[in-house]
This record gives C-alpha cells, structure tokens and sequence, in this order.
C-alpha cells in the first residue's frame, strides 16, 4: 500500500478524459441576468479546486469511491452570455451526456441554468420531471426576460406541468404571495422549510421523488445551495438565516442521487467571491463526493 505521505487520493482524481465512466460533470459559468449580481461564473472552477481536498472514502458508512470515474466534459464558455443566449449551448452540451451517462452533473452558474438542464432531459419535456432544493419558487415572471429568478416560471411556460415539479425547503419571508399562488394554481408539490424540518429533508425528498417517478421517466434535480442556512454558506448570496443545515443538505444529496430515474443535477447560486474561510466551496466540493456517494448505491 502506497504511503499516505507520498500520496493522497482525493475526489479531484476521479475526474478524466473517459467517456464510458458512470458520471459526467459540465460546467455552466453563468452570471448575466442575475437578480443578485456577482460572480457565481467563478463557481465551476471552484468546485473543482475544493474536490482536491476531498477525501474519497466515507468512514460513516463505509462508501469507497476510488473505483468511481466522472467524465470531466470542461465548461462552457458563457462569459458575457444572458439566459436566453445559454439555453441553446448548454442544452445541446448536456443532453448528449445525459444519454450516455447514469447521473450527469451540472456545475453553475445562476439558476438560470436550471430551465436548459431540463431540456436536455427530453426536448419535447414529455414524461421529465423537476425537483428543487431551493429557498425560492423562481417563479417571478418572465415579461422582463429570463434571469436566475424565474426558471420554473419559464418551464411552465415551456409545458412542463406543474404536477410533475416538486419544490422543497421554501423559506418564509424569501418570496411573495403572487409566487406561493402561483405555485398552488399549477399543482406544484410544495414543501416550506418547516416541513422539511418537521417530517426530515431527506424524508420529504424521497417522498417527493417517489410521486415524481411515479409520472415521469427522468427526473432533473436543482440543488440550489441558497437553501442551506446562511451562516453555513456564506457565499451563497440568496441564502436566509433558518435555511437547512449543511448536514442535510448532504445526506439529501446522496440519498437523492442514489435513485436510478435522477439522472441530471445541478448546484447554482455559489458565489465564491462572497466565500469565507473556503466555507461554501468545501461544502459544494462535500455535495459532490455524495452525489457520487449516491450514485455508487445504485443497483
């Protein structure tokens, strides 16, 4: 056995150039058009500077990811793009890996990235489903154009029903009423941060993929770190005081990600700008190493 002195096997290997590996990881550097303005296009790159400090074996449960590979597709190069000009290039970027790998993972960027993700999952939207862990419906209207703030609003537009999206960890006094109506007028599931406290957010995940698969073939997930609480995730610009603990959030991930119709997710809203002590990108380079966590549970 190699010693640990001469070498460290972090999460930051497992990523390569091989096309047959399980996961696939694509960057989205998207920033225009954003309700909070700053620098969440720095987000991919720090991600993956994060993994190197990632161990690959979890003593809780006895997970050994050394055997896992993710194809490492780059990033896309969306530097003064707006929404509406990425939907194209990363839908086309992402649904070629969707069809090639089990679980494929998109590194943000805004919530915009969010609405082509969906996409990629089946042009025509029939038979995908949507589950959000965000502290926002983003359901604002799209008169103004897209931004970070209304990509569910944009895929109800687009025909996604709203009886096939699931929204969890909704904070209070982080949305209006015109949204919360909205959201009860199109069928979403719905479940407030309180809920999620209540009843367990990996419980309320679960039982929500369950009703999501129930209806939907594929299923496309958006963490949206801004639902953890905001003083675990300080570079989470949109993030509240009373958001999900960190530990949650991590085992939500994985146990998300362990369900064979997840095939895409996404992180979005990180701005490493805003980070303290590395705090937010350790805890999206820790989101990570459970998704693959999830994926290695797969039958």
């Amino acid at each position: 056995m190699t010693s640990d002195c001469r070498s460290w096997t972090s999460a930051a290997s497992l990523l390569g150039p091989d096309p047959a590996a399980p996961v696939a990881v694509l960057g989205a550097p998207l920033a225009e058009r954003s309700l909070t303005p700053g620098r969440c296009d720095l987000a991919p790159k720090a991600v993956r500077a994060a993994l190197s400090r990632m161990s690959v074996y979890d003593l809780e449960t006895g997970v050994d990811l050394s055997a896992m590979r993710v194809f490492d597709a780059g990033d896309l190069d969306l530097k003064l793009v707006d929404p509406a000009a990425a939907f194209a290039p990363i839908r086309d970027a992402l649904a070629p890996l969707v069809e090639r790998h089990a679980l494929t993972i998109l590194l943000g960027g805004n919530n915009a990235v969010t609405r082509p993700a969906v996409h990629a999952l089946s042009p025509s939207l029939k038979r995908v489903g949507l589950l959000t862990l965000d502290a926002h419906f983003d359901l604002r209207d799209t008169d103004c154009g897209l931004t970070n703030g209304n990509p569910v609003q944009a895929l109800l537009e687009d025909g996604l029903p709203g009886a096939r999206i699931a929204q969890i960890g909704i904070a209070p006094f982080a949305n209006t009423e015109k949204a919360h109506t909205k959201a009860r007028a199109a069928g979403i599931h719905v479940a407030t941060l309180r809920q999620c406290r209540e009843a367990g957010l990996v419980a309320t995940a679960q039982r929500v993929l369950a009703t999501l698969a129930s209806q939907c073939d594929v299923i496309h997930v958006d963490f949206d770190i801004d639902v953890i609480d905001r003083a675990q995730c300080p570079g989470a610009p949109g993030a509240r005081p009373g958001g999900v603990a960190a530990h949650e959030f991590f085992d939500a991930a994985r146990a998300i990600a362990a369900h064979p119709k997840v095939r895409s997710v996404d992180l979005t809203e990180f701005d490493p700008s805003l980070d303290v002590a590395d705090i937010t990108s350790l805890t999206a380079a820790r989101w990570f190493a459970e998704i693959l966590a999830g994926v290695s549970l797969r039958a």
